[in-house]
């Protein structure tokens, strides 16, 4: 498909979106993330490895002090707060790339960017706290919107939808309604489909593909497929899922079906590798990157 291009206006730059495809680069400041629980909850192993996120070349980093993996629950804000200012203080002039804060809490966000963050990245779409919205309205930062069904600890023993494409699109309309509502530009909004939030394993794979039904609603497509448990079905032996450091050849099939079908922003664990499958498949997919080489 052709990839439409979008301009988003951070506080301090514009990220033209399209051109090729950006990688968000993943760091969880958490115990118990499903993938990297624990390894950075100190906050200087933490900005060492903002660090290499930013040197391995990704374009922007996503901080969260929350795990949203199945089954886990909130986190209190003071909790949360104590796990990320450290990190983003420490960054704060340091660190060249965009910050976007993941996290369900007004009282995070807003304090995430006076630190320095400059996105919001709301895994509910709105559901948890509709004010977020007004934050990035007033803040003037983008909003991400994902799709999640359920909650993070019942979202894979609820049932999922019949129809999970229509259950993504309804859930979107909705999150965007609120957010332009609140007086969120149209141009300040990503959608993401919420890869393994509240979807069966099946579906993932089914929501890949439909990816261009997605760009229609005329918004940036984030799409983090990053050792999902679905990769982790997939790749099974002897019936039992592959381990998430096992998932990274999977991964990279599916950041390549994520760009060929449209996604402006991949959200990963390996940036190194990504960074180059995003780069291979960019070339696959744009006739004016081959002609470049």
């Amino acid at each position: 498909m052709t990839r439409r291009k979008y301009r988003l206006e951070l506080p301090t730059r514009t990220l033209v979106l399209g051109s090729r495809t950006l990688v968000m680069g993943v760091l969880n400041v958490t115990p118990d993330s499903f993938s990297d629980g624990g390894k950075f909850l100190d906050p200087a192993t933490a900005i060492e490895h903002a660090l290499v996120i930013e040197g391995a070349g990704a374009d922007l980093l996503d901080i969260g002090g929350e795990s949203t993996r199945p089954g886990s629950s909130l986190t209190p804000v003071e909790e949360e707060l104590a796990r990320i200012l450290p990190v983003l203080q420490g960054l704060r002039g340091v660190l060249k790339i965009p910050i976007s804060i993941d996290t369900q809490k007004l009282d995070v966000a807003e304090a995430a960017l006076d630190a320095g963050a400059e996105i919001i990245n709301n895994i509910s779409g709105l559901k948890s706290d509709p004010r977020l919205a007004q934050l990035a309205a007033r803040r003037r930062v983008p909003l991400i919107l994902m799709h999640m069904r359920g909650e993070p600890r019942t979202m894979q023993k609820a049932g999922f939808a019949r129809d999970v494409l229509k259950d993504v699109l309804s859930g979107l309309r909705r999150s965007i309604a609120i957010a332009r509502k609140a007086g969120v530009a149209k141009s300040q909004l990503i959608l993401d489909p919420g890869m393994g939030f509240g979807k069966s394993f099946a579906q993932n794979y089914e929501l890949l593909e439909k990816l261009p039904e997605l760009a229609k609603l005329g918004y940036p497509l984030l799409v983090g497929t990053s050792r999902k448990g679905f990769l982790g079905a997939t790749l099974a032996r002897d019936g039992k899922l592959a381990p998430p450091e096992e998932r990274i050849w999977g991964t990279a099939a599916t950041v390549t079906a994520s760009i060929l079908n449209g996604a402006h922003i991949v959200r990963v664990h390996d940036v190194n590798e990504m960074v180059q499958v995003a780069r291979v498949a960019d070339c696959l997919a744009n006739s004016r990157l081959r002609r470049s080489l």
